[in-house]
């Protein structure tokens, strides 16, 4: 009970202790008269005699702070451990029920003063209900969440160089013009637990004919640059796989349309991987990090910072035919993964190896992240061994210092044949065996670049490229190329961003149009552009 009510309770209380009479010479009216018109005291400090350790020192302190009905003896003493006569619990209490009438006569006038203010609030809050119990009964689902990325991209591509064979007029008259492309992803993240996530992404978008990564020149793919299989403008399913826990630190992944990186408990970059290039988005490692999407599961476990992660997909597994897919098949078009990974809130570390069949390398080992030699050269390798190390720093605050990604992989080919594609005559036949390709990247992100929100980047590195050729003494690998990309990103709203940036290619087709043939001839690809992001 409250010391406010127990005062109220005071003197029928004690008029029920004792049925003798207290008589007027056993009170001391003088000390009473005094107590009752002492100065109300403002702080609990005032009094000598109360001490931080009495048990109710804290509704005192309330009574006096909050209400303003507390008084003290002329001696500066509050005395709380003397009885309590009747006449005093009487002076107490007026002084802390007159103290009370004040406040709720302020009260009542401030009510009649926001009378209108306080309809007008009732009202929306009566609305503000309605439309509530409206969106509940009409909800698409209590268990799925609806997010959106929708990506305008207008550029072009510039290239100079010698033109042996023809090489320059061809590419400029592939992927030369300025284009205007899309890219839109929808994801439905339903979760019935809460913690677990069944993922659903709706993708399309009509970069099949685009400037970027359709043509001679594979390098200048974006990592937006997407367009369904079924044609441009489609809309396909893109993701499809559910995730859930599994005891402490465990969890797992299966689905029929799931992408090597979903399964993964580390990405060891923080260099954006929705910026330009396609090749500085796969950790430096496109080998080791090849981005298999098909049917897979996967695994992961994780404790104190450190991972370990190993997951299977296969390009080709809703096949029923064993030459051409299914699960562990000659055809699956397979990959598996094994990554062990240390992360802090600053930093993070991974070491990746990846097996991939010969069927995925041809279905996108590399995709558009290699020379030509590298990947249609060695589409028809048995096996490929790939390893990627790859790691990020980042600053604790935003300022001049950037964040740092950087990556290396080295990938081992098991190859009986290669043909070493051209578009100018059709390709060179080597037999090859024993070849390895490597490639490796730096980048760069500063945060609230001269804005707060918005950042700006750029990349360095090399696209997989072919650094020994095997048991094929006649083919002495020059095939190195570097790639540069440099960006800014305004933030317009929270919600919409827009990126210009910029590009160069030293050698998109490597040591294709370097051989004798070609009289070390060569190409290299400007390109800008501007890219618009919506998220929703």
């Amino acid at each position: 009970m409250k010391l406010f009510q127990q005062l109220l309770l005071a003197p029928a209380a004690l008029g029920l202790l004792s049925p003798m009479a207290v008589s007027a010479a056993e009170l001391n009216l003088d000390g009473v008269n005094q107590y009752a018109t002492e100065e109300q005291v403002t702080s609990i400090n005032q009094f000598s005699d109360v001490q931080p350790t009495e048990w109710a020192y804290q509704a005192l302190s309330n009574l006096i702070e909050r209400y303003g009905c507390v008084a003290g003896y002329p001696d500066g003493t509050f005395r709380g451990k003397q009885a309590l006569s009747r006449w005093e619990a009487a002076a107490l209490l007026n002084a802390c029920l007159d103290r009370v009438t004040e406040v709720t006569d302020e009260l009542r006038r401030l009510l009649k003063e926001f009378e209108a203010e306080l309809a007008v609030l009732k009202g929306r809050v009566d609305g503000l209900e309605a439309k509530v119990g409206e969106l509940e009964a009409n909800q698409f689902s209590t268990t799925t969440k609806l997010s959106g990325k929708a990506t305008f991209v207008i550029g072009a591509n510039a290239f100079g160089g010698s033109n042996a064979q023809g090489l320059l007029g061809v590419t400029r008259n592939q992927q030369g013009a300025t284009a205007f492309n899309y890219d839109l992803q929808l994801d439905f993240n339903t979760s019935f637990t809460g913690k677990d996530l069944l993922r659903t992404r709706l993708r399309a978008g009509n970069f099949g004919s685009s400037p970027w990564g359709n043509g001679p020149v594979g390098l200048n793919a974006l990592e937006a640059g997407f367009e369904e299989p079924s044609g441009a403008d489609s809309v396909g399913i893109n993701r499809l796989f559910y995730q859930f826990p599994i005891g402490t630190g465990f969890t797992a992944t299966v689905g029929g349309r799931v992408r090597q990186d979903d399964m993964l408990a580390v990405w060891p970059s923080v260099y954006p991987a929705d910026t330009v290039l396609d090749i500085f988005t796969y950790a430096g490692a496109p080998g080791a990090y090849s981005l298999a999407l098909g049917s897979g599961a996967g695994l992961w476990w994780q404790k104190d910072g450190f991972s370990v992660s190993a997951n299977y997909v296969a390009v080709n597994g809703n096949s029923g035919n064993p030459s051409e897919g299914g699960i562990g098949t000659s055809g699956s078009a397979q990959t598996g993964t094994v990554q062990v990974a240390y992360t802090q809130p600053n930093y993070g570390l991974a070491v990746a190896y990846v097996y991939t069949s010969p069927e995925a390398g041809q279905a996108g080992l590399y995709g558009g992240n290699g020379t030509p030699l590298a990947v249609t050269g060695f589409a028809l390798s048995s096996a490929v061994n790939s390893i990627g190390v790859s790691g990020y720093w980042q600053p604790s605050t935003s300022g001049f210092v950037p964040s740092i990604s950087a990556g290396w992989g080295l990938n081992s080919h098991k190859a009986t044949f290669a043909s070493a594609g051209n578009p100018a005559n059709g390709g060179l036949a080597n037999v090859i065996d024993g070849a390895q390709t490597q490639s490796w990247y730096v980048g760069l992100q500063w945060s609230d670049v001269f804005i707060k929100g918005n950042a700006a980047g750029m990349a360095v590195g090399q696209a997989t490229f072919l650094t020994q050729s095997g048991d094929d003494s006649a083919l002495s690998p020059n095939d190195g190329n570097y790639a540069w990309e440099w960006w800014y990103k305004f933030q317009v709203t929270d919600n919409i961003s827009v990126t210009p940036a910029i590009f160069y290619l030293s050698a998109p087709l490597g040591q294709t149009i370097r051989g004798t043939g070609f009289n070390d001839a060569t190409l290299t690809n400007f390109g800008g552009l501007v890219k618009t992001t919506f998220k929703f």
